[in-house]
Protein backbone atom coordinates (compact mmCIF):
# COMPACT_ATOMS: atom_id res chain seq x y z
CA UNK A 1 0.00 0.00 0.00
CA UNK A 2 1.39 3.42 -0.93
CA UNK A 3 2.17 5.54 2.09
CA UNK A 4 0.08 8.66 1.67
CA UNK A 5 1.35 12.07 2.76
CA UNK A 6 -0.41 14.07 5.47
CA UNK A 7 -3.56 15.73 4.15
CA UNK A 8 -2.96 19.43 3.58
CA UNK A 9 -5.64 20.28 6.16
CA UNK A 10 -3.76 18.31 8.83
CA UNK A 11 -0.44 19.80 7.80
CA UNK A 12 -1.94 23.28 8.04
CA UNK A 13 -3.27 22.49 11.50
CA UNK A 14 0.11 21.27 12.69
CA UNK A 15 1.78 24.37 11.27
CA UNK A 16 -0.68 26.65 13.08
CA UNK A 17 -0.11 24.76 16.34
CA UNK A 18 3.64 25.14 15.92
CA UNK A 19 3.30 28.90 15.40
CA UNK A 20 1.18 29.24 18.52
CA UNK A 21 3.72 27.30 20.59
CA UNK A 22 6.54 29.45 19.27
CA UNK A 23 4.59 32.60 20.10
CA UNK A 24 3.99 31.24 23.61
CA UNK A 25 7.74 31.05 24.13
CA UNK A 26 8.08 34.80 23.72
CA UNK A 27 8.83 35.06 19.99
CA UNK A 28 7.03 37.75 18.06
CA UNK A 29 5.22 36.01 15.22
CA UNK A 30 2.95 37.62 12.66
CA UNK A 31 -0.49 35.97 12.57
CA UNK A 32 -0.61 33.58 9.64
CA UNK A 33 -2.99 34.56 6.89
CA UNK A 34 -5.59 31.98 6.03
CA UNK A 35 -4.14 29.87 3.24
CA UNK A 36 -6.22 29.82 0.10
CA UNK A 37 -7.32 26.28 -0.75
CA UNK A 38 -6.14 24.77 -4.02
CA UNK A 39 -9.21 25.24 -6.17
CA UNK A 40 -9.85 25.09 -9.88
CA UNK A 41 -12.97 25.38 -12.02
CA UNK A 42 -13.48 23.05 -14.98
CA UNK A 43 -16.45 22.22 -17.19
CA UNK A 44 -17.86 18.76 -16.52
CA UNK A 45 -20.87 17.59 -18.52
CA UNK A 46 -21.67 21.17 -19.53
CA UNK A 47 -21.54 22.57 -15.99
CA UNK A 48 -18.76 24.66 -14.47
CA UNK A 49 -17.65 22.92 -11.30
CA UNK A 50 -15.16 24.30 -8.78
CA UNK A 51 -13.03 21.67 -7.09
CA UNK A 52 -10.77 21.84 -4.08
CA UNK A 53 -7.69 19.72 -4.70
CA UNK A 54 -8.83 16.18 -3.72
CA UNK A 55 -6.95 14.54 -0.87
CA UNK A 56 -8.69 11.15 -0.76
CA UNK A 57 -9.88 10.45 -4.33
CA UNK A 58 -11.52 7.19 -5.34
CA UNK A 59 -11.81 5.97 -8.94
CA UNK A 60 -14.15 3.39 -10.39
CA UNK A 61 -13.24 0.71 -12.93
CA UNK A 62 -10.45 0.69 -15.51
CA UNK A 63 -11.59 4.01 -16.98
CA UNK A 64 -11.19 5.88 -13.72
CA UNK A 65 -8.15 4.10 -12.33
CA UNK A 66 -6.03 4.29 -15.47
CA UNK A 67 -6.75 7.93 -16.22
CA UNK A 68 -5.40 8.62 -12.74
CA UNK A 69 -2.46 6.24 -13.06
CA UNK A 70 -1.47 7.60 -16.48
CA UNK A 71 -1.19 11.07 -14.92
CA UNK A 72 1.09 9.76 -12.17
CA UNK A 73 -1.55 10.16 -9.47
CA UNK A 74 -1.42 6.70 -7.87
CA UNK A 75 0.12 8.07 -4.67
CA UNK A 76 -2.67 10.63 -4.40
CA UNK A 77 -5.43 8.00 -4.40
CA UNK A 78 -7.41 6.64 -1.47
CA UNK A 79 -8.32 3.62 -3.58
CA UNK A 80 -10.23 2.23 -6.51
CA UNK A 81 -13.22 -0.06 -7.05
CA UNK A 82 -13.32 -2.58 -9.88
CA UNK A 83 -15.56 -5.50 -10.69
CA UNK A 84 -13.67 -8.79 -10.66
CA UNK A 85 -14.58 -9.17 -14.34
CA UNK A 86 -11.89 -6.60 -15.03
CA UNK A 87 -9.08 -8.62 -13.43
CA UNK A 88 -7.54 -9.74 -16.75
CA UNK A 89 -7.34 -6.06 -17.71
CA UNK A 90 -5.24 -5.43 -14.61
CA UNK A 91 -2.83 -8.23 -15.51
CA UNK A 92 -2.32 -6.77 -18.97
CA UNK A 93 -2.16 -3.15 -17.89
CA UNK A 94 0.97 -1.00 -18.20
CA UNK A 95 -0.03 0.31 -14.75
CA UNK A 96 -0.36 -3.07 -13.03
CA UNK A 97 2.21 -2.00 -10.41
CA UNK A 98 -0.04 0.94 -9.50
CA UNK A 99 -3.00 -1.41 -9.22
CA UNK A 100 -0.95 -3.51 -6.79
CA UNK A 101 0.03 -0.51 -4.67
CA UNK A 102 -3.29 1.34 -4.46
CA UNK A 103 -5.95 -0.17 -2.22
CA UNK A 104 -8.80 -1.95 -3.96
CA UNK A 105 -11.94 -0.97 -2.07
CA UNK A 106 -14.37 -3.34 -3.78
CA UNK A 107 -14.61 -6.08 -6.42
CA UNK A 108 -18.13 -5.36 -7.59
CA UNK A 109 -19.89 -2.08 -8.38
CA UNK A 110 -19.07 1.14 -6.60
CA UNK A 111 -21.56 2.17 -3.92
CA UNK A 112 -22.13 5.23 -1.78
CA UNK A 113 -21.37 3.09 1.29
CA UNK A 114 -17.93 2.17 -0.08
CA UNK A 115 -16.85 5.74 -0.70
CA UNK A 116 -18.31 7.02 2.58
CA UNK A 117 -16.60 4.24 4.56
CA UNK A 118 -13.33 5.07 2.77
CA UNK A 119 -13.75 8.73 3.81
CA UNK A 120 -13.31 9.71 0.17
CA UNK A 121 -13.57 13.38 -0.71
CA UNK A 122 -13.84 12.96 -4.52
CA UNK A 123 -15.06 10.20 -6.83
CA UNK A 124 -14.36 9.57 -10.52
CA UNK A 125 -16.88 7.45 -12.45
CA UNK A 126 -19.21 7.51 -15.44
CA UNK A 127 -22.96 7.93 -15.71
CA UNK A 128 -24.57 4.48 -15.72
CA UNK A 129 -21.07 3.07 -15.47
CA UNK A 130 -20.62 3.76 -11.78
CA UNK A 131 -23.01 6.58 -10.96
CA UNK A 132 -26.67 5.58 -11.16
CA UNK A 133 -30.00 6.68 -9.72
CA UNK A 134 -31.06 3.04 -9.35
CA UNK A 135 -27.93 2.15 -7.38
CA UNK A 136 -28.18 5.21 -5.17
CA UNK A 137 -24.85 6.81 -6.02
CA UNK A 138 -25.04 10.03 -8.02
CA UNK A 139 -23.11 13.31 -8.00
CA UNK A 140 -26.07 14.98 -6.27
CA UNK A 141 -26.31 12.34 -3.54
CA UNK A 142 -22.56 12.42 -2.94
CA UNK A 143 -22.63 16.20 -2.73
CA UNK A 144 -25.12 15.92 0.14
CA UNK A 145 -22.52 14.03 2.18
CA UNK A 146 -19.67 16.37 1.25
CA UNK A 147 -18.07 14.27 -1.48
CA UNK A 148 -17.20 15.89 -4.81
CA UNK A 149 -17.37 13.97 -8.09
CA UNK A 150 -16.31 14.05 -11.72
CA UNK A 151 -18.11 12.24 -14.54
CA UNK A 152 -16.32 10.74 -17.53
CA UNK A 153 -17.07 13.05 -20.44
CA UNK A 154 -17.77 10.02 -22.63
CA UNK A 155 -20.96 9.46 -20.62
CA UNK A 156 -22.21 13.08 -20.58
CA UNK A 157 -24.43 12.49 -23.63
CA UNK A 158 -26.76 10.53 -21.33
CA UNK A 159 -26.56 12.77 -18.26
CA UNK A 160 -28.23 15.99 -17.18
CA UNK A 161 -29.16 18.31 -20.02
CA UNK A 162 -27.22 16.04 -22.40
CA UNK A 163 -25.64 19.08 -24.03
CA UNK A 164 -22.16 17.56 -24.24
CA UNK A 165 -21.71 15.30 -27.25
CA UNK A 166 -17.94 14.81 -27.60
CA UNK A 167 -16.65 11.85 -29.55
CA UNK A 168 -15.09 9.17 -27.31
CA UNK A 169 -11.48 10.15 -28.04
CA UNK A 170 -12.26 13.86 -27.66
CA UNK A 171 -13.92 12.97 -24.35
CA UNK A 172 -10.79 11.11 -23.24
CA UNK A 173 -8.56 14.09 -24.02
CA UNK A 174 -10.98 16.40 -22.17
CA UNK A 175 -10.89 14.20 -19.07
CA UNK A 176 -7.11 14.02 -19.01
CA UNK A 177 -6.87 17.82 -19.37
CA UNK A 178 -9.45 18.38 -16.63
CA UNK A 179 -7.89 15.88 -14.25
CA UNK A 180 -4.54 17.53 -14.86
CA UNK A 181 -6.03 20.84 -13.70
CA UNK A 182 -7.89 19.36 -10.73
CA UNK A 183 -4.76 17.61 -9.41
CA UNK A 184 -2.21 20.25 -10.43
CA UNK A 185 -0.42 18.11 -13.03
CA UNK A 186 -1.28 20.14 -16.12
CA UNK A 187 2.13 19.63 -17.74
CA UNK A 188 1.89 15.85 -17.45
CA UNK A 189 -1.65 15.91 -18.83
CA UNK A 190 -0.64 18.06 -21.77
CA UNK A 191 2.28 15.76 -22.57
CA UNK A 192 0.07 12.68 -22.38
CA UNK A 193 -2.66 14.11 -24.59
CA UNK A 194 -0.06 15.26 -27.13
CA UNK A 195 1.46 11.77 -27.15
CA UNK A 196 -1.89 10.04 -27.63
CA UNK A 197 -2.92 12.40 -30.42
CA UNK A 198 0.43 11.87 -32.10
CA UNK A 199 0.00 8.10 -32.04
CA UNK A 200 -3.48 8.39 -33.55
CA UNK A 201 -2.12 10.67 -36.29
CA UNK A 202 0.65 8.17 -37.03
CA UNK A 203 -1.87 5.33 -37.17
CA UNK A 204 -4.00 7.18 -39.70
CA UNK A 205 -1.01 7.32 -42.05
CA UNK A 206 -1.18 3.51 -42.31
CA UNK A 207 -4.72 3.49 -43.72
CA UNK A 208 -5.13 2.06 -47.23
CA UNK A 209 -5.01 4.77 -49.85
CA UNK A 210 -8.12 3.51 -51.61
CA UNK A 211 -11.36 1.70 -50.87
CA UNK A 212 -14.06 1.97 -48.23
CA UNK A 213 -13.14 1.44 -44.56
CA UNK A 214 -13.41 -2.11 -43.28
CA UNK A 215 -16.76 -2.83 -41.57
CA UNK A 216 -16.23 -3.87 -37.95
CA UNK A 217 -18.67 -5.31 -35.43
CA UNK A 218 -17.93 -5.22 -31.70
CA UNK A 219 -19.17 -8.26 -29.80
CA UNK A 220 -19.12 -7.73 -26.07
CA UNK A 221 -21.53 -10.44 -24.94
CA UNK A 222 -25.08 -11.74 -25.28
CA UNK A 223 -26.77 -14.71 -26.91
CA UNK A 224 -30.40 -13.75 -27.58
CA UNK A 225 -29.24 -10.23 -28.40
CA UNK A 226 -25.63 -9.13 -28.83
CA UNK A 227 -24.30 -6.34 -26.64
CA UNK A 228 -22.25 -3.95 -28.76
CA UNK A 229 -20.88 -0.42 -29.07
CA UNK A 230 -22.81 2.54 -30.45
CA UNK A 231 -21.29 5.87 -31.42
CA UNK A 232 -20.81 7.10 -27.84
CA UNK A 233 -18.74 4.08 -26.72
CA UNK A 234 -14.95 4.08 -26.96
CA UNK A 235 -14.73 1.30 -29.60
CA UNK A 236 -16.47 3.57 -32.11
CA UNK A 237 -13.43 5.87 -32.15
CA UNK A 238 -10.98 3.00 -31.70
CA UNK A 239 -12.33 1.48 -34.91
CA UNK A 240 -12.31 4.82 -36.68
CA UNK A 241 -8.71 5.57 -35.70
CA UNK A 242 -7.69 2.11 -36.92
CA UNK A 243 -9.16 2.84 -40.34
CA UNK A 244 -12.40 0.92 -40.05
CA UNK A 245 -16.04 1.82 -39.52
CA UNK A 246 -18.26 0.62 -36.70
CA UNK A 247 -21.30 -1.09 -38.25
CA UNK A 248 -23.42 0.31 -35.40
CA UNK A 249 -21.76 3.70 -35.28
CA UNK A 250 -25.00 5.38 -36.31
CA UNK A 251 -26.76 4.30 -33.10
CA UNK A 252 -27.15 7.21 -30.66
CA UNK A 253 -26.09 4.97 -27.79
CA UNK A 254 -23.08 3.97 -25.76
CA UNK A 255 -22.96 0.24 -25.04
CA UNK A 256 -26.26 -1.24 -26.16
CA UNK A 257 -28.07 -4.35 -27.39
CA UNK A 258 -29.08 -5.01 -30.99
CA UNK A 259 -30.65 -7.93 -32.82
CA UNK A 260 -28.76 -10.60 -34.74
CA UNK A 261 -30.58 -9.70 -37.95
CA UNK A 262 -29.02 -6.21 -38.10
CA UNK A 263 -25.60 -7.83 -37.58
CA UNK A 264 -26.21 -10.14 -40.53
CA UNK A 265 -27.44 -7.25 -42.68
CA UNK A 266 -24.38 -5.16 -41.76
CA UNK A 267 -22.06 -7.91 -43.07
CA UNK A 268 -19.04 -7.03 -40.93
CA UNK A 269 -15.64 -8.03 -42.28
CA UNK A 270 -14.00 -8.14 -38.85
CA UNK A 271 -15.44 -8.88 -35.42
CA UNK A 272 -13.79 -7.44 -32.30
CA UNK A 273 -14.30 -9.71 -29.29
CA UNK A 274 -14.16 -8.03 -25.85
CA UNK A 275 -12.35 -10.28 -23.38
CA UNK A 276 -13.60 -10.68 -19.77
CA UNK A 277 -12.65 -12.84 -16.82
CA UNK A 278 -15.82 -14.94 -16.88
CA UNK A 279 -16.36 -14.91 -20.64
CA UNK A 280 -13.24 -16.17 -22.42
CA UNK A 281 -12.84 -14.84 -25.93
CA UNK A 282 -12.37 -18.33 -27.38
CA UNK A 283 -15.81 -19.32 -26.10
CA UNK A 284 -17.40 -16.25 -27.65
CA UNK A 285 -15.76 -16.95 -31.00
CA UNK A 286 -16.89 -20.56 -30.85
CA UNK A 287 -20.43 -19.41 -30.12
CA UNK A 288 -20.52 -17.00 -33.05
CA UNK A 289 -19.21 -19.71 -35.36
CA UNK A 290 -21.90 -22.09 -34.12
CA UNK A 291 -24.78 -19.84 -35.18
CA UNK A 292 -26.14 -21.00 -38.55
CA UNK A 293 -27.49 -17.51 -39.22
CA UNK A 294 -23.97 -16.04 -39.11
CA UNK A 295 -22.36 -18.51 -41.51
CA UNK A 296 -22.64 -16.04 -44.39
CA UNK A 297 -21.21 -13.08 -42.46
CA UNK A 298 -17.80 -12.29 -44.02
CA UNK A 299 -15.99 -12.03 -40.66
CA UNK A 300 -17.23 -15.46 -39.57
CA UNK A 301 -16.70 -17.05 -42.98
CA UNK A 302 -13.13 -15.71 -43.19
CA UNK A 303 -12.33 -16.27 -39.49
CA UNK A 304 -11.52 -12.57 -38.98
CA UNK A 305 -11.71 -12.11 -35.21
CA UNK A 306 -9.62 -9.77 -33.08
CA UNK A 307 -9.63 -10.20 -29.30
CA UNK A 308 -9.49 -6.88 -27.42
CA UNK A 309 -8.96 -6.47 -23.69
CA UNK A 310 -11.78 -4.87 -21.75
CA UNK A 311 -9.14 -2.44 -20.52
CA UNK A 312 -8.48 -1.27 -24.08
CA UNK A 313 -12.17 -0.99 -24.95
CA UNK A 314 -13.44 1.31 -22.19
CA UNK A 315 -12.64 5.02 -22.02
CA UNK A 316 -8.99 5.47 -21.06
CA UNK A 317 -5.44 5.95 -22.33
CA UNK A 318 -5.34 2.36 -23.57
CA UNK A 319 -7.92 3.20 -26.26
CA UNK A 320 -5.03 4.23 -28.50
CA UNK A 321 -3.30 0.89 -27.90
CA UNK A 322 -6.53 -0.83 -28.88
CA UNK A 323 -6.69 1.25 -32.06
CA UNK A 324 -3.08 0.42 -32.92
CA UNK A 325 -3.68 -3.30 -32.41
CA UNK A 326 -6.83 -3.20 -34.54
CA UNK A 327 -5.04 -1.17 -37.21
CA UNK A 328 -2.27 -3.77 -37.44
CA UNK A 329 -4.88 -6.52 -37.69
CA UNK A 330 -6.81 -4.75 -40.45
CA UNK A 331 -3.62 -4.27 -42.44
CA UNK A 332 -2.75 -7.95 -41.93
CA UNK A 333 -5.99 -9.01 -43.61
CA UNK A 334 -5.60 -6.54 -46.44
CA UNK A 335 -7.81 -3.85 -44.97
Amino acid sequence: MIRRPFPRSLAAGLLTTGLLLTAGCGAEVEPAADAEPDTVTVSNCGKDVTYTRPERPVAYDVSGAEKMFALGLAEEMRGYVMNALGDPSIKGSPWREDYAEVERLGTERITREIVVDAEADWVLAGWNSGFSEERGITPALLDKVGIASYLHTETCWDYGDKSVDATPLEALYTDLDNLGKIFGVEKRADELVTELKGRVAALKKTWPAEGDPAKVFVYDSGTDQPFTAGRHAAPNDIIGAAGGTNVFGDLDKGWTTVGWEPVIEAAPEVIVIIDYADQPAKDKIAYLKSLPSLKSVPAVKDDHFLVMSYGDAVSGPRNVTGAEDLGRYLRSVGR
